[in-house]
């Protein structure tokens, strides 16, 4: 117990001094500061369990003649939401000699990440790429802000938990692009159930059980806490025409209101794809070794007797403090299977010379095949943040604390939450949540909406606006509140089938550049429109009751939008270009698709063209699914482990 209540207090800590450039709180200052150095030494004495650093007894130095490299029969390349469910389920079979690299650590070790509620506590940490897009053309040049995890789990370990997996028709769409019906709903969804636990929860009866899966890894339920503002949230979504949704995981409930599923155990922690499938038993196993610190650089090749590239093992420089920048490689005499991410899984690729010809040439890199698509096709949900003024005093002001009194604020929901599980810090924020189509007429009249949007739904049942209601009023991904000590609220609105496209490209041969990201955001007038809707409908929430008890309808605090309704379409445009962020959920440039309409993999997840290589990650989506993607992406994972165990089921142990 002790212990536990030197983290959390070590994250309050933590979490204040995060903010003291960007807050000017100079208050807290010593007194503080020696506090945290103390409590952060109390939590680097955690155990972080089986993990290898050294990499000497995976893999041989590369600059070391004649001697054999350390060989296995599978290397999964990062240790993301895809990596550990695949490490894990292929070294099930003890005659697969399975190795997972990975660059960064173990989040298990740190309370943020543990911490529903303190997630982005660990953005532009050490833990956390912090890349930037190229500035975006049609978003007034600007450059976004993209974090991604550099930890076991992935973004699986610093996302916001919300289990929603995107309409059927998403997956019957995927099956259609590929022609392969086990992507399908039908078949696919299996693998959802396999990998869940789901936790009936007295206050939700609704959830018909026999939908959901039990006795899989990955727990999932309902947040211990309920923020006060939530229910008003969903009656007011009500009141406004939208629907009820019992499970937005069933057919009949893909649209509607409610309160979102969770990643979340009984104690009211995270569940990553580390904490649920890289447990201490699976790490004990002998035949799995998990490299940590440790950031491939580039696939190795050898060509077989019919001329055909084959992927043979990976080559890796150590990331930890004080490692000489020494290249080392491992051999794998079956598969590599690159789950990198979506970002790096194709720079990887370029790197090691697949990717388009003309581009590898300009970075000077061999060309081991020639594939079009690889880093194209790139599509991210944007998400722009309507803010509200809120005059019931119940949404959190503390988060990022400004003063002594709001800093105690915090310890002592950290310490309610360290005792017991419960309060603010248990919740993820995003609790409640509204899923529509933005052609509904019943929402969006022709009377009001004259211009008829262009349908890029994946079927009629799918929607293509989300809203999600937050406690606070968020800034932007860099900053999580716009005032101090102001009590507000967000409306986070969310295009989930945009239909602009960018790219992944190379800045250089060099590794350890960040590639160049261009999302192409808002390029198309469709991606627009369901901006537009979506806001316009936020603040309609916003002013329906009882939402109404919450919102300050009299405030025109020009930094908050209650003034949106005041402005044209064309002065709100502006504002979304000046405004619109990542919701986190990159995807599609390794697609899954015909090899003519820009495919990188196969059905099986297999590189065209190139033998003992796949990819699996966001990646290779077909398509991005109108949810939020962890769970198709740790779905996709488990379908992969099982075609693999399939196909090499009768191998002995090398």
């Amino acid at each position: 117990m002790a212990q536990g209540i030197i983290e959390t207090l070590t994250a309050a800590a933590r979490i204040l001094f995060s903010s003291l450039g960007q807050q000017n709180t100079r208050r807290l200052g010593t007194a503080s500061l020696a506090l945290w150095v103390l409590l952060r030494y109390a939590l680097s004495k955690s155990s972080k369990g089986r993990l290898l650093t050294s990499p000497e007894s995976v893999a041989r130095p590369v600059d070391v003649n004649g001697m054999e490299f350390d060989e296995w029969d599978f290397i999964v390349v990062g240790g993301g939401t895809a990596g550990c469910v695949l490490a894990s389920r292929l070294s099930e079979n003890p005659t697969f000699r399975v190795l997972l690299i990975e660059d960064g650590e173990s989040g298990k070790a740190l309370v943020e990440s543990r911490m529903p509620s303190a997630s982005a506590a660990l953005f532009r940490s050490k833990h956390d790429y912090e890349f930037y897009t190229e500035p975006q053309v049609h978003a007034a040049d600007r450059k976004a802000f993209w974090p991604r995890a550099r930890l076991l789990g992935g973004c699986s370990s610093i996302n916001a938990q919300m289990a929603q997996y995107g309409a059927h028709s998403d997956f019957d769409e995927w099956a259609q692009v590929i022609g392969d019906d086990s992507w399908s709903w039908k078949h696919f969804s299996r693998y959802f159930r396999k990998f869940e636990n789901f936790q009936p929860d007295p206050e939700y009866p609704h959830i018909d059980v026999s939908q959901r899966g039990a006795g899989g890894p990955v727990t999932i339920g309902y947040n211990s806490h309920t923020f006060p503002g939530s229910p008003l949230f969903v009656k007011a979504a009500m009141a406004a025409g939208i629907p009820y949704s019992r499970d937005f995981g069933v057919e009949t409930g893909l649209k509607g209101t409610n309160m979102v599923l969770t990643y979340v155990d009984s104690r009211s922690e995270r569940v990553s794809t580390e904490t649920a499938y890289l447990t201490d038993d699976v790490l004990s196993r002998p035949n799995l070794c998990v490299l940590t610190h440790a950031r491939v650089t580039k696939i190795v090749f050898s060509k077989n007797v019919n001329g055909a590239s084959r992927a043979t093992g990976v080559e890796f420089v150590r990331t930890v403090d004080g490692a000489n920048g020494r290249r080392w490689r491992a051999k794998a005499c079956r598969e590599v299977v690159l789950s990198a991410g979506a970002i790096h899984s194709p720079q990887i690729l370029m790197l090691s010379g697949i990717g388009p010809a003309g581009h590898l040439a300009h970075h000077r890199i061999s060309l081991v095949h020639d594939l079009a698509g690889v880093g194209g096709n790139l599509v991210d949900h944007t998400a722009f943040y309507v803010r509200f003024a809120d005059k019931m005093g119940i949404t959190i002001n503390y988060g990022i604390p400004y003063d002594v009194p709001s800093f105690a604020k915090l310890m002592t929901a950290m310490a309610r939450y360290q005792l017991g599980g419960k309060g603010p810090i248990a919740s993820n924020g995003g609790e409640a949540v509204v899923f529509v189509r933005s052609n509904n007429p019943d929402l969006f009249p022709e009377s009001e909406w004259p211009e008829a949007i262009e349908d890029a739904n994946s079927g009629p049942e799918s929607p293509d606006i989300e809203l999600i209601l937050y406690p606070a009023p968020v800034a932007n991904t860099r900053n999580l509140t716009i005032k101090q000590g102001l009590h507000g609220y967000t409306i986070v609105v969310v295009n989930l089938r945009p239909t602009s496209r960018g790219s992944i490209r190379l800045k250089s041969s060099d590794p350890f550049d960040s590639p160049s990201i261009d999302p192409n955001y808002l390029a198309t007038q469709h991606d627009m429109d369901v901006n537009i809707r979506g806001i316009r409908l936020a603040y309609k929430i916003a002013h329906t009751a009882p939402l109404t008890d919450m919102t300050d309808t009299d405030c025109r605090d020009p930094i908050l939008d209650h003034h949106f309704d005041k402005l044209t379409n064309t002065e709100i445009e502006n504002i979304v270009r000046e405004r619109i962020e990542t919701i986190y959920h990159p995807a599609c440039t390794c697609r899954m698709a015909p090899l003519e309409e820009g495919g990188v993999v196969g059905t099986d997840l297999k590189v065209y063209d190139v033998e003992g290589l796949r990819v699996c990650d966001a990646s290779i989506f077909p398509t991005l699914v109108s949810g939020h993607t962890a769970g198709a992406v740790i779905a996709s994972a488990e379908k992969l482990a099982d075609q693999i165990k399939a196909e090499y089921r009768f191998l002995k142990a090398t």
